[in-house]
């Protein structure tokens, strides 16, 4: 006789009763601060980063290449050390347990400190399902808040909120390396503050120290945190990031995901207001293959004047450039009538791009005098144009401080 398949009504009622606990817990952590702010006064960061890895995976050695690719001034709020504050310390004297109720109400008031407008990463957050659940219901609330106050004084305190779930990822067996390598670095500090007396004693973990509690350590990241992480991918931006690479190969793949998208961050007006302008990356794509169609059709089309054009940029122009060679900066001024001609202008600028320089030209018009009118004593002119081309390249100063 086979065995009875296991019955998954359980496991939803699991998820039931937590998506409630976290609907009771959440909305009373809601009506206190409403109480004590003042709706209005609840200005959430507009841009919230949850920052999650397993152990070993580098979140704190990360955190401030994440900080500054996005443009973040403020520290990260890391969930455990709130977990020792003084209003979780208040909790923990009356014999009462920090759980999640205590830390919704903690994080949420941090969140709303000034220096965290712009943006904020949660260290560590969320952690559990019913964490998860509170987080969605304060993105809800956010961008309710964002819609109430979008035609109104209090616009700019109230914008369109953007969330990231950022993982930094590893495998067991990188974990348990890293936990190990940072516990002998740790244990081998103390010992040397403890015998000279100078320094302070860092935090040594038990899991650093050992093999199957570091194994462990993982494996309830994997059953826990990262069910809970990976319940947000519908949800948030998802951001899975390799961490097993080197530093700087670590540091590509986090810029690599959080690359500005404005059709998703910005409000929809404004995206509309700009979404014609073609974005910077794919014009440089294919940029190199149409500069030299453009030369190409010079030389075929237009031949006289392109080559007119190379003359001149060898005779007048070559010999002021070359004597700037050191700083890579030089300005030309010249009145050619061939440049006259929009198209000798753009020959002359594709030119200089295939050659490796930079060109720019500024047209400005003066007067000349010519002659006196004997009759009227007033001084004619005749119009005049002058060319001033700006040159930039890589000068020999920007090479030897480049060694």
């Amino acid at each position: 006789m086979g065995e009875m398949e296991s019955d998954p009504a359980p496991a939803a009622n699991l998820a039931e009763v937590e998506i409630k606990d976290a609907q009771v817990i959440f909305t009373a952590v809601w009506k206190a601060l409403v109480e004590e702010y003042g709706q209005e006064n609840l200005r959430f960061p507009k841009e919230i980063i949850l920052l999650g890895g397993a152990p070993g995976a580098g979140k704190g050695t990360n955190t401030g290449f994440i900080m500054k690719a996005r443009g973040f001034t403020c520290p990260p709020i890391v969930v455990s050390s709130l977990l020792d504050s003084p209003e979780a310390r208040s909790l923990k004297d009356k014999g009462m347990l920090v759980g999640d109720r205590e830390v919704i109400g903690i994080l949420l008031r941090k969140m709303l400190e000034p220096e965290f407008r712009d943006g904020a990463i949660l260290d560590g957050f969320p952690r559990t399902e019913v964490q998860v659940e509170c987080m969605k219901l304060l993105v809800k609330k956010m961008t309710a808040l964002h819609r109430k106050y979008a035609k109104t004084p209090l616009a700019e305190h109230f914008r369109r909120p953007t969330t990231h779930v950022m993982v930094l990822f590893i495998d067991e067996k990188t974990s348990v390396e890293r936990q190990l390598h940072r516990g002998r670095q740790i244990a081998k500090h103390n010992e040397e503050v403890r015998a000279s007396g100078v320094g302070e004693v860092q935090e040594l973990r038990p899991t650093d120290l050992d093999v199957e509690a570091a194994k462990h350590r993982y494996r309830v990241f994997k059953e826990s945190t990262w069910e809970a992480l990976q319940s947000l991918r519908e949800v948030f931006f998802y951001h899975l990031v390799n961490a097993q690479g080197s530093f700087a190969e670590v540091e590509q793949n986090i810029l690599k995901e959080l690359q500005y998208q404005s059709s998703l961050e910005l409000e929809p007006g404004t995206f509309e207001i700009i979404r014609d302008l073609p974005l910077a990356q794919d014009i440089i794509v294919h940029a190199r293959q149409e500069l030299v169609r453009r030369l190409d059709s010079y030389a075929r089309e237009h031949r006289e004047l392109f080559v007119k054009v190379v003359e001149l940029i060898q005779s007048k122009f070559m010999p002021i450039i070359e004597r700037h060679a050191i700083s890579g900066r030089a300005v030309i001024n010249n009145e050619d009538e061939i440049l006259s001609d929009p198209l000798a202008l753009t020959m002359l600028i594709d030119v200089f791009s295939d050659r490796g320089y930079h060109a720019v030209v500024d047209k400005q018009l003066t007067k000349i005098p010519e002659r006196v009118n004997v009759h009227t004593g007033e001084i004619e002119f005749r119009p005049n144009t002058i060319y001033r081309i700006r040159v930039y390249f890589e000068g020999s100063e920007i090479r030897q401080g480049g060694r």
